[in-house]
């Protein structure tokens, strides 16, 4: 992956307490509108394959919908098992009105 940035969605595609599925250079990455922020993760959930964006929203985790692994959408970090490796978190900046996610996550080498 590049260090480019990609615009995405507009950030009222963005549900507030909501998710929004997007591709980011051929990877799903999940947006998520919490309090007026949008924040961005990789969509497949560490422990088996589960799109977050069909999860459960939890104050600032989102809960895996197969087997309810919870993680902290701003790091990424686990909260809860079974999952037992972060999620990547990537950069998000917002360009009038629209949602621009670089496409090297942020925790990248």
């Amino acid at each position: 992956m590049s260090d480019e940035w990609v615009r995405v969605a507009a950030v009222t595609d963005v549900p507030e307490g909501g998710t929004l599925l997007v591709d980011v250079a051929g990877e799903p990455v999940c947006l998520y509108s919490l309090a007026g922020r949008i924040y961005a993760t990789h969509d497949t959930c560490t422990h088996e394959e589960a799109s977050l964006a069909d999860g459960f929203i939890e104050g600032d985790c989102i809960e895996c919908p197969l087997h309810q692994a919870l993680f902290h959408i701003p790091t990424g970090e686990v909260r809860s098992a079974p999952a037992t490796r972060p999620l990547r978190v990537y950069p998000v900046k917002l360009v009038e009105g629209h949602v621009h996610v670089c496409a090297a996550p942020a925790d990248a080498p």
